[in-house]
């Protein structure tokens, strides 16, 4: 086979609709427009979004202004700061479930971050999503362990 020999298949290309070029043409007189009316005329029609005399879809929507758009695929963290830690015994292990239980978080699926405000005074065992530099050096002074868990 060369590339003179190829052709498309049989029935897949179809030659346009010569409209309004006479009766005999099966196109004639109206041209497949129909009698009168709006769209029958040269340049007739209504323009994009017309819902005939409706108020436009996009009007009766609320605004949404300075939003842009947002990711489909974001991950929300549930925050928590080493100050509200201060309710948890000596070597007692924080993970998102005793978080969810002592009511820091609302959502223990959600992956947790322990951020670094305020400070810790027991030794804990810190086992979360993410944790920011200074919350672990923080928990490390006070004799506590950090480990990450996956996603």
């Amino acid at each position: 086979m060369k590339l003179h020999d190829l052709k498309p298949n049989e029935g897949s290309k179809k030659s346009r609709k010569r409209v309004g070029r006479g009766t005999a043409a099966g196109q004639g007189k109206t041209a497949g427009r129909g009698t009168k009316g709006q769209n029958s005329r040269a340049g007739g029609g209504t323009r994009l979004y017309h819902q005939g005399g409706n108020l436009p879809f996009f009007r009766r929507l609320p605004f949404m202004r300075g939003k842009g758009f947002t990711p489909i695929n974001q991950v929300e963290y549930s925050e928590v700061n080493l100050d509200q830690l201060e309710k948890f015994a000596a070597d007692s292990e924080v993970t998102p479930t005793t978080l969810e239980q002592a009511r820091l978080i609302k959502n223990a699926s959600n992956p947790v971050v322990i951020l670094g405000r305020g400070d810790v005074s027991v030794s804990l065992n810190v086992r979360v999503h993410r944790v920011s530099q200074s919350a672990r050096a923080k928990i490390e002074a006070a004799g506590g362990t950090v480990e990450i868990l996956e996603m």
